[in-house]
Order: structure tokens, then sequence, then C-alpha cells
């Protein structure tokens, strides 16, 4: 068994649902092409951005996301008290807490054993982000 752990550094991005499964790759890639089987796990380290799986090719997708939970959980400070830096500030643990802060996906061959349609999203909920960092560990063989 063996367990390696890295750390990926993502570029600030706007406001949405960001395809960043490349990113991740760039940074595994020569230790997951070893693996035969196991599992890796990501974790990002922020409250006010999330992680999912979901459709990678279309990208009304993203933007169908970005809508909804626009709608579902709106800015409007009038409902929070958690304001301090904006009006997207509590709207945004709120989004991340409802998506998750971490994934766990099979490793198969030397490669992530997601569908065909399936890719890593950076779900970023503040207006104006920095940068996010995430910390993904193989566990397999």
């Amino acid at each position: 068994m063996n367990i390696k752990q890295f750390e990926v550094r993502l570029r600030p991005r706007p406001r949405g649902f960001h395809l960043i499964t490349r990113e991740i790759l760039d940074v595994i890639g020569d230790d997951l092409s070893g693996m035969s089987h196991g599992l890796c796990h990501i974790f990002i380290q922020h409250t006010s951005a999330a992680l999912a799986i979901n459709e990678n090719a279309d990208p009304d997708v993203r933007h169908d996301f970005e809508t909804h939970f626009n709608r579902m959980v709106p800015e409007d400070t009038s409902l929070y008290r958690h304001t301090l830096e904006g009006p997207d500030d509590m709207t945004s643990h709120i989004k991340s807490s409802i998506l998750g802060h971490e994934l766990t996906i099979p490793v198969s061959r030397g490669r992530l054993n997601m569908g065909i349609w399936q890719g890593v999203y950076l779900c970023e909920h503040r207006n104006a982000a920095g940068t996010r960092n995430l910390v993904v560990t193989l566990t397999g063989e």
C-alpha cells in the first residue's frame, strides 16, 4: 500500500463552477499513472468554496448550477448576520456546506475512474476570491 500526498494551488477564478480535473492531473499524473488500483481523495482548504463531480462537456451545466445556487441562497444581507466581508460572505459558507469540501474518486489502471461525462469542479462562491488550495491524497497499489 502506497500513500502520496500533494498540494494543488488553483489560480483565482471568478464566481462560478469551474472544471479543474486537468489541473489536478497535472500535479498528480506521474504518481497516478503508476497505480493499478486505489483511491484519490481531494480536500479543499476553504470555507467559501466547494468541490463537486458533474457534467464535464456542456458549459450550460455550470451556468445552470450557478443560477440555481444563487436563487436557492440569495445574496440578501438582511437575511444573515455574518456579512463582514460583503453580501457574498455568509452565502458562500452556506453554498460550500451544501456541496461539500471533499471528494473520493476510485483509481483504476492509473486513471481516475470517473464516467466519461464527469469532471471535478471548483465551486467558487466568492465574488472576488483568491487562490484556492487543495490537498490530494493517493492511496493504493
